[in-house]
């Protein structure tokens, strides 16, 4: 067997576990070794499903090549955790290992952030910059949410990925990079590319080897490896002794999770504040518990007296959960930009301890 679960022995002997009943019947969770094997493997990337088993078997695969890599899954499934452990478990591993979110910078700096720029190439400018590429030489780039890369800059990308050669903007001198790109979209690729969103040689060139992270709901049996585990971080972190309730689970468990494991993590984050001793039912928030009108129907409930900086967050995260978590459809339902949208679920993660 493979070292990702919690009863099997690691491929070296140097853990061997099996999980145990606590006083009340529940799966015991030792966080402490899981997480040792964790990081001889996989890092941060917690599961033991057979969907995630089939995923750590192509990122095994994978990594000690120097492939191209496209990750695909919905928001929150961790993405760049899978990217990370690629290149943690790869040729580049002591190289620098350097993310962007190609739908959270500005469209007129983005081109600047990835390929660098000359002095005085633009208002601003007042020195050369080098960029992404150069300072992820050697190692690994991640490019998450590659779909929402304007389709000039996706010519440009293409380009250095088929000759390793860059200019930097206002620039004529050629620049080799030896970089391995790994790219992510919650999108469809093939969708994408029919919406013209993304460039059918571009999508080509970056599936090499792609790889399909699936969705909580769709993760047999993690929910609670996963809320032990989040629990555990936050137990040790705070030298405490938490726990979840029978209650407590049974609600986590028959919960959706649009916003996958991401969501799951702030949930717990919540929860662990919320509680003494115990996290109840009566700590998790009203959305997973069904105690207001489910964000399904298109509706939501708030009661009189919430502040408009809280109605704006509940409103924020309902219409997330109606489109699936699909960002520019919710930017567009609420009238905002994008990058507004980004900005404000940036500050609320802030906010929620992430």
């Amino acid at each position: 067997m493979t070292p990702y679960g919690l009863a099997v022995e690691d491929r070296n002997g140097i853990l061997s576990q099996r999980t145990a009943a606590d006083g009340n019947g529940r799966v015991r969770y030792d966080a402490a070794r899981c997480s040792r094997r964790r990081e001889l493997y996989f890092g941060a990337i917690v599961g033991e499903s057979p969907a995630m088993h089939a995923m750590y078997d192509m990122i095994e695969r994978v990594a000690p090549t120097d492939a191209t890599v496209l990750v695909t899954g919905e928001s929150g499934v961790g993405k760049e955790l899978v990217a990370q452990a690629i290149h943690q478990h790869g040729p580049r591993r002591n190289a620098p290992c350097i993310a962007i979110n190609c739908g959270s910078v500005p469209e007129t700096l983005i081109d600047s952030e990835l390929f660098g720029h000359e002095a005085g190439s633009f208002t601003g400018a007042t020195r050369t910059r080098a960029g992404l590429f150069e300072r992820a030489n050697g190692g690994t780039l991640f490019l998450d949410e590659i779909a929402e890369m304007p389709l000039d800059l996706q010519t440009r990308l293409l380009r250095v990925l088929e000759t390793g050669v860059l200019r930097h903007v206002g620039g004529e001198r050629e620049i080799e990079v030896d970089v391995r790109v790994i790219a992510a979209t919650n999108r469809d690729p093939i969708k994408a590319v029919a919406e013209g969103r993304l460039r059918e040689d571009l999508m080509y060139r970056l599936s090499v080897f792609p790889i399909q992270v699936p969705p909580l709901r769709e993760r047999e049996n993690d929910l609670e490896i996963l809320a032990d585990h989040f629990l555990a971080e936050l137990n040790d972190k705070n030298t405490s002794a938490k726990r979840f309730s029978h209650r407590a689970m049974d609600v986590l468990k028959s919960y959706s999770w649009p916003g996958n494991v991401r969501q799951l993590k702030n949930v717990v984050h919540r929860a662990f504040i919320m509680a003494d001793d115990v996290i109840d039912v009566d700590c998790l928030p009203e959305r997973i518990t069904g105690r207001t009108a489910s964000n399904s129907t298109g509706a939501l409930a708030l009661p009189v007296g919430t502040t408009i900086a809280e109605a704006e967050r509940q409103l924020i995260r309902a219409t997330l959960d109606y489109y699936k978590e699909d960002k520019k459809r919710t930017a567009e339902a609420l009238g905002i930009s994008l990058k507004t949208l980004y900005n404000r679920l940036n500050a609320y993660r802030e906010l929620e301890g992430r």
